[in-house]
């Protein structure tokens, strides 16, 4: 009989950081599986040219928040991460928040004018709604982020993904269209606000100069590498706005998302690891450091690269049958963003490193050089080539953070792969890319059933080899597997 408060012991005993991971990635995946649905949904729904009018509302949102943060949402997590001071970071670092969405929305006022995409589509008061809610979340999450609590963090994210979602999904079907899927956001932003209140242990307290000049001290850099992250983020998505329609728009998200599934490991990782590495940082036990970075780095890849070369055997047949005729247009940028996620794997947990290794400095200085390159590309590319020209800048530049970030950290710790493990990653893929094209070969892909039992083939292959060749990789996942009270196949 299944007993629930047993089996939350069996998952407590777990080591915390393989327990984190294990939560994190389960509400990740069940986010990127959501998702994907939704935006299936939505493209057949409403077609690209709203779509797009929602992921450029999507980007405005990003940039004028990044404004209302100001960094200081990194730099509060790490304060408190820290175990110092706690309740005074906390309350220097809400005041502060409270005092930058003023200043983001009057920004936002001010820029009204040359918002004209923004003011003619009507997202423009649902835009100012979303940065004031966020300012509540925002203030709650990185509280109960910085405290360590990790699973309720992303169990806030899965409540704002689901009720966003919901509410779009209804508003869509009686018709509301983009209003449907602004008003949506902003709903989903509050309930995770509210989940995570609940789990808030900081309290209001005293501060004085110091705690705000600690915050300012970090926030500075934070701010600017945050602001360097958001150019590779949604530059592209702007500029293709300004360049290209909507509807191109549409399709370039829509194929950016199909090449996401490839990190949300990493980004499960990263979650999990940032708190536990300022930590280390702080006791100076950098080699717990590489090694949690160079097995982050494993279990990124682990998934990225069998998705890189499923993705270039299958992404045209993928967006036609998945998301609709219209968009497999974009089956040229998603060949190339493919690669994109796999070197943004080493920019992303590199960059998470010296943050909390507290070197955001030197996080932002290997990131303004990419995101000048970024800018320059997409300004040069897309005129001429479209979303391809986007997809090559954001390739380029992320392929030059990817290795000025190592560079600087390289300073302070040994950044390292472990090559066995890859090399077994890279060989159980080969062996899967061989037995789709010899499956596609012999069943045409006319039909998307024919489609789904090429990838679910290639999966199955893909992990049979690897759990064969690599004897860690088997024998940590059959321990954690075990742990949480699963059974193991005995014929693996």
């Amino acid at each position: 009989m299944f007993r629930p408060s047993g089996y939350l012991a069996r998952v407590m005993r777990i080591d915390a950081v393989q327990r984190q991971s294990v939560i994190s990635l389960a509400s990740t995946l069940a986010l990127t599986a959501i998702g994907f649905l939704s935006t299936m949904y939505f493209a057949h729904t409403v077609g690209p040219a709203i779509l797009g009018a929602y992921y450029l509302f999507v980007a405005y949102f990003s940039v004028f928040n990044l404004i209302g943060d100001g960094g200081f949402g990194g730099a509060a997590v790490k304060r408190i991460s820290e175990g110092e001071d706690q309740n005074a970071y906390f309350t220097a670092f809400a005041l502060l928040r409270v005092a930058l969405v003023v200043v983001s929305v009057s920004f936002l006022l001010i820029a009204q004018p040359y918002l004209v995409k923004l003011t003619s589509s009507g997202t423009l008061p649902w835009l100012i709604l979303a940065l004031v809610v966020s300012a509540f979340t925002n203030i709650v999450l990185n509280g109960v982020y910085g405290r360590g609590k990790v699973g309720i963090n992303q169990i806030g994210s899965l409540v704002d993904n689901l009720t966003r979602i919901g509410i779009q999904v209804v508003a869509i079907i009686l018709g509301y269209g983009l209003a449907g899927l602004t008003g949506g956001f902003v709903a989903g932003l509050l309930a995770a606000g509210i989940v995570n209140f609940r789990f808030l242990d900081l309290k209001l307290a005293p501060f004085c100069r110091s705690h705000i000049q600690s915050l300012f001290a970090f926030s500075f850099w934070t701010f600017l590498s945050s602001g360097g992250y958001l150019v590779f983020s949604y530059a592209d998505t702007i500029m293709i706005g300004y360049f290209m329609t909507d509807a191109d728009i549409g399709i370039y998200r829509v194929a950016l998302q199909l090449t996401s599934i490839a990190t949300f490991t990493t980004v499960a990782l990263h979650t999990t690891l940032y708190p536990k590495i300022s930590y280390w940082g702080k006791q100076n036990d950098l080699a717990s450091v590489e090694r949690a970075l160079a097995r982050a780095f494993t279990y990124s890849l682990l998934l990225a690269v069998p998705v890189v070369a499923g993705g270039w055997l299958l992404g045209e047949r993928l967006l036609y049958f998945f998301y609709g005729a219209s968009f497999s247009t974009g089956a040229g940028a998603l060949a190339i963003l493919l690669f994109v996620q796999v070197a943004s794997i080493f920019m992303y947990l590199q960059t998470m490193c010296l943050n909390a290794l507290d070197r955001p400095k030197d996080s932002f200085r290997v990131t303004a050089v990419a995101v000048t390159a970024n800018v320059v590309l997409n300004i040069l590319l897309i005129p001429t080539y479209g979303i391809v020209g986007a997809a090559l800048a954001t390739l380029a530049t992320m392929v030059l953070n990817a290795a000025l970030s190592r560079r600087a950290l390289s300073r302070s710790i040994r950044v390292r792969i472990e090559p066995g493990a890859v090399g077994h990653i890279v060989l159980a893929a080969l062996v899967m890319v061989t037995v789709v094209v010899i499956y596609s070969f012999v069943i045409p892909l006319t039909n998307v059933f024919v489609v789904l039992g090429a990838v679910a083939l290639g999966g199955l292959v893909y992990l049979l080899v690897l759990l064969k060749t690599d004897r860690g990789i088997r024998d940590e996942l059959k321990e954690l597997i075990m742990g949480l009270g699963i059974p193991w196949p005995g014929v693996l």
